[in-house]
This record gives C-alpha cells, structure tokens and sequence, in this order.
C-alpha cells in the first residue's frame, strides 16, 4: 500500500473510507435522497452535512476521504474541513479528474457531469484541484476508465501523470460498466519508461456485482491498492431496499444491511480500502459496525446468489434517476 499513514493505521475502520459523492452536490442517483438530506439543499446546508459526516468518520477511526472534481464541491469542502483542522495529518486524501461537474446546483438538470478523459482536461482539472487541496491531494486518479478511454493509450497524458507521480502525488484510476476487468488489466499494462504508471485503483465490487474480482486480485498482486466503491450498490444494498438475504444476516447480528454489504467487501483480501458513501451521521455508524460482522461460509453462499450478470447490473444503474 502506497500510504504509509494507513499502513500504521490499526483500529478495524482504519480501512474504510468516506466518499463524497452523495453529500457533495445536490442530485446523485440513490433513492431516499428526500429522506437522507436536509430539505434545505443549499451549498451551506451540504457543507454543514459533509464537514458533520468529516468531523464523525475521523472521530470513528476513518482515515481516507475520497472526493472528485465531478462531485459538486466536494474538494471544497473538504478542503475547507482539513484547513479548519490543521491537526489533522494522519488521513489520506484522494479526488479525481475526467468528470466536470455541470449541474450547476440543480437535480433536475438534464445533464450532471461530462466525461473528459483528454490531456486539456487533465491540465485544467488538476489545476481546479490544486487550487483547493494544493499539498493536501494524496492520490489522483482517473475517473471512471473504460477499455475504450483514451486515458490509456494517451502517450502524452501518462508522461505528465507520471510527473506528477514523481513530484509526490499518487497516481491510480476508477473504473466503472460492465468491461470493469478488461478497463483493470489494460491500466495494469501501462507504463511509462519501463515502469507501471497506477499505484492504485478504484473499482464497485458489492454483493450483486462481482466481475472484477479476479483482475482486482491481479492488481492487488501487481502491487496496486485497491479501493472498493458502491458497496451498497447506489442503494440497492442498504435498508429496506437489501434483499431478504442481507437483512435477515444483518438482523441476526444485530447489525443493519448496509453493514452487511459493507463486511463482504471487507472480506476480500484484495481490498485495500472500502468506502462509505453516507450520506448520514446514522447511516456512517451502522456502516463502521461492519468489521464486526462474521461472515461464515453459510452466509458466503447466501450473499453468492444475489450476484447479477454485470450487463444487467450496469444496465439497472445507468435507469437511475438524479434526485
């Protein structure tokens, strides 16, 4: 693992980590947004939310925070969060470039993000990035690979990664669809001037989407930390929307679903790091109990039959409304 902060990290929620996704930008595609967010939406309502989410994972024992430039402003405030805390030198910060956000506040516009994945967009995005978590940015990465994404054959764009590699900041990349593996063993092959250019990836593994475990084994094996996103499955894992099988191991544990979600990630030996997306003080809580959860083989199999085919998966998530 490249960050030595985690590696000293020993309490069992070190290594799971709090995305910003949901909490950065008024509109994301998970149900219950009305339910889970404060009915003012405004900029000082989400930066009161996310710094109250900061504030709560880092007294729980988190230690990475996860953002992107496509998440609403969320760098800013996270930016605004470790700048209020100067004491703070013990958490990994990690944020993405290749989305631009472009809802301009809204949830019901027609278009939220736009992908980019060119070396003009790079230039710009990190130096969006830079300008708000300047020396604070642990780890970029490149937001939501796919075989097809320039990104992985731009001659020009890994030259400059790997500069920025070189000045001290981590390189990796997301992944996202159902070519997951492909997108994770074409990074793996990457290199700039006989080295592997990624230190890490990002990729969504949860009990319905399973395809990318065996290359995320062989970028664990290359040396590569893997990080674990949608655990819940934008939702479908979590409270009264987890199938029968997860709640019922989660009520005999006396733990929520979304900690059983969250626990068959943890079990992976590959994952490195495994993020929250909480949109709640409550809902990161039942999340952090999930280390405590024994997922014997009984419950393995259990949670083994919910797995979907990864077309059908994507296909489900790509008919998500923005709320």
């Amino acid at each position: 693992m490249p960050f030595a902060r985690l590696n000293r990290a020993t309490t069992p929620t070190s290594h799971i980590g709090l995305g910003l996704a949901a909490v950065g930008r008024p509109g994301y595609i998970t149900p219950h947004r009305d339910r889970d967010l404060p009915g003012d939406r405004s900029v000082d309502a989400l930066r009161a939310r996310t710094h109250e989410l900061l504030d709560a994972a880092y007294a729980q024992g988190v230690r990475y925070f996860d953002a992107a430039r496509s998440y609403g402003r969320s760098e800013e405030f996270l930016a605004e969060w470790l700048t209020a805390r100067p004491d703070v030198t013990d958490v990994v910060v990690g944020s993405k470039w290749g989305y631009t956000y472009t809802a301009d506040w809204s949830t019901d516009a027609e278009t939220h993000e736009v992908k980019d994945h060119s070396l003009a967009s790079f230039e710009r995005q990190r130096a969006e990035t830079a300008g708000l978590l300047g020396e604070r940015l642990d780890l970029y990465q490149i937001h939501s690979v796919t075989p097809d994404s320039p990104a992985l054959s731009d001659k020009e764009l890994h030259a400059r990664l790997a500069g920025l590699a070189a000045a001290g900041t981590t390189v990796g990349f997301s992944v996202s669809g159902p070519g997951q593996a492909d997108a994770i063993r074409a990074a793996l092959a990457v290199t700039v001037d006989g080295e592997p250019l990624f230190r890490t990836v990002q990729a969504t593994y949860n009990a319905l989407e399973t395809s990318a475990a065996s290359a995320l084994a062989e970028a664990h094996d290359a040396g590569l930390t893997v990080i674990v996103k949608e655990v819940m499955a934008n939702g479908r894992l979590a409270g009264t929307e987890a199938p029968a099988a997860v709640r019922e191991i989660g009520a005999d544990a006396g733990l929520d679903a979304d900690a059983v979600a969250l626990a068959l990630v943890l079990h992976q030996p590959w994952a490195g790091v495994v993020l929250s997306g909480a949109a709640t003080v409550t809902q990161l809580a039942a999340n952090l109990h999930a280390p405590l959860l024994d997922l014997d083989p009984g419950r393995l199999d259990r949670l083994a039959a919910l797995v979907e085919e990864p077309e059908a998966y994507w296909r489900h998530r790509a008919s998500l409304p923005w709320s």
